[in-house]
């Protein structure tokens, strides 16, 4: 997934802590395995590599990442694709059979927008399951889960910093059960959208917060046969963000209890330097 994962989590046992991490980072490599497109014969390898009428089986975690990613290209009007233009809507997925088709040639599938929350998603999950509930876990720090905070503290503190100054921090937060992703431009356009095939433009950067529901963790269950991914949605809508119009990115906020965004618009004249910072939904002051 090409980033540094870390665990920060309390526990009183120091070796137990550790190992419970330990685990957590074996989850990811697995899920690196199957959900990279770089690894010969990984899930996602050998669904691009399908042609018309081929399918291939995936492992559960492949068809629930792919699941939420359609999901998220329905809801963000394909502002979210993993095809990067190919096709997703010529992919079949038979949920119940693990199980992925093509209705015709040359699709081609990168989960790296939202392979990383899911990993994320799954292994603080796993984190939970070995008793560390006073734990966060983050990818690079562009995607985040922030579970129970330490004794004695209202939540993690997280920061959102000026991409171009890194130094700046734009807003201080402190959170708890909630995921947070963050997408921005820094050198390169590697922000592209496929509906129109030209790159982001008008903002440096978004950053999006989605609180994690109860069905998410251990008691709650994964209810349907269906988790409810915090991370890997925030990961995708933080992508979305950076591409849809302020009027679309107010009405997913305001659809979806508890979802905060905060865009960084490109300054006029061209300069690196910050402008205002938009807040969208939530109850937060801008």
């Amino acid at each position: 997934m090409n980033t540094v994962f870390e665990v920060y989590a309390h526990h009183p046992d120091q070796q137990y802590a550790a190992q419970s991490a330990q685990a957590a980072f074996e989850l990811v490599d697995r899920l690196e395995r199957e959900l990279s497109r770089f690894i010969p014969n990984s899930d996602i390898s050998r669904v691009n590599h399908l042609e018309a009428g081929e399918r291939t089986r995936v492992t559960q975690t492949t068809m629930e990442c792919l699941v939420i990613a359609r999901h998220m290209f329905d809801l963000t009007g394909g502002a979210f694709d993993i095809s990067i233009g190919t096709g997703l809507d010529s992919l079949e997925f038979a949920a119940d059979e693990f199980q992925v088709g093509a209705t015709r040639n040359g699709v081609r599938v990168d989960l790296g927008g939202i392979g990383k929350g899911y990993a994320i998603d799954l292994a603080a999950e796993l984190l939970e399951e070995w008793g560390l509930e006073q734990a966060l876990v983050h990818g690079g720090f562009s995607s985040v889960l922030a579970l129970e905070p330490p004794a004695g503290h209202d939540g993690w503190p997280l920061t959102l910093s000026d991409p171009a100054n890194p130094s700046r921090v734009l807003l201080r937060l402190s959170v708890r059960q909630m995921a947070m992703a963050a997408s921005g431009i820094r050198k390169v356009d590697h922000i592209v959208d496929t509906r129109t095939g030209e790159p982001a433009r008008g903002r440096l950067a978004a950053w999006v917060a989605l609180p994690r529901p109860d069905a998410a963790r251990p008691e709650g269950g994964v209810k349907d046969g269906r988790r409810i991914a915090a991370a890997a949605v925030s990961d995708a809508l933080t992508t979305a963000f950076m591409l849809l119009t302020p009027d679309e990115i107010e009405k997913l906020c305001a659809a979806s209890p508890g979802l905060e965004a905060w865009v960084l618009p490109a300054p006029s004249n061209g300069s690196r330097s910050a402008t205002d910072l938009r807040h969208f939904g939530g109850g937060r002051a801008s």
